[in-house]
């Protein structure tokens, strides 16, 4: 089956938590979650200011395309380079830790949303996927993170926030949209240095579809 993306005909809603999250019913996402020291405090205080600046110079949203663009760019794009530098304590790089991420990612598959691609790295998580029925994104980030958060903290002897309070997300638009966001998982783990089989992954059916038959190869 193939997943649903984002339709200029329905309508948007937005949540805000500390970043403004657009979703609409049954659309596909990619999303990713990190730990919450994945991050150094200072580094982020500073450009989560710079943000916050950008998005009152540029107004309400939806934004042009090239805004939106350079926004995710330059804002989002930093983040993930950080990300692959393995700030933190890396919780999620200890096997037995990073299978728990993944069993909770599997447990409501088909159910309340379909996975189509996943990586679970040493301090942060990216997920492609659908939303099924009336599930929302928020309500499917935060049964994700508050159970693994709970386990992980049993597991170790410890409590706190392990997660990040808010999370980065972008609801996919069409095939080639899709074919990137696979690519980007996948190579994720390479790119962060730490090789091929260094962390959990996978894709679904239809991923591996479209890249056996060269779409999401060729970014068609």
């Amino acid at each position: 089956m193939s997943p649903k993306f984002n339709n200029p005909h329905a309508p948007n809603f937005t949540t805000h938590n500390r970043l403004p999250h657009w979703w609409q019913q049954g659309a596909t996402y990619f999303v990713t979650f990190r730990l919450a020291d994945s991050v150094p405090r200072d580094t982020l205080r500073s450009h989560v200011a710079a943000r916050r600046a950008f998005e009152a110079n540029q107004g309400p949203r939806p934004w042009a395309s090239p805004v939106e663009r350079d926004y995710y760019r330059r804002f989002f794009g930093k983040v993930e380079h950080w990300l692959d530098q393995g700030s933190g304590e890396c919780l999620l790089g200890e096997p037995g830790n990073a299978a728990i991420l993944h069993e909770a990612l599997h447990f409501h598959d088909e159910q309340r949303y379909r996975l189509h691609a996943w990586v679970v790295m040493p301090n942060h998580v990216h997920v492609l996927f659908e939303t099924l029925g009336e599930w929302t994104l928020a309500q499917i980030l935060k049964s994700w993170k508050g159970f693994t958060a709970r386990q992980i903290n049993e597991r170790l002897g410890r409590t706190g926030p392990l997660w990040q309070r808010s999370y980065f997300d972008r609801m996919i638009r069409d095939w080639p949209h899709f074919g990137r966001c696979v690519r980007y998982i996948l190579r994720n783990p390479e790119k962060a240095g730490l090789g091929k089989a260094g962390c959990p992954l996978g894709t679904s059916r239809v991923a591996d579809r479209f890249r056996e038959s060269g779409k999401i190869a060729k970014g068609r």
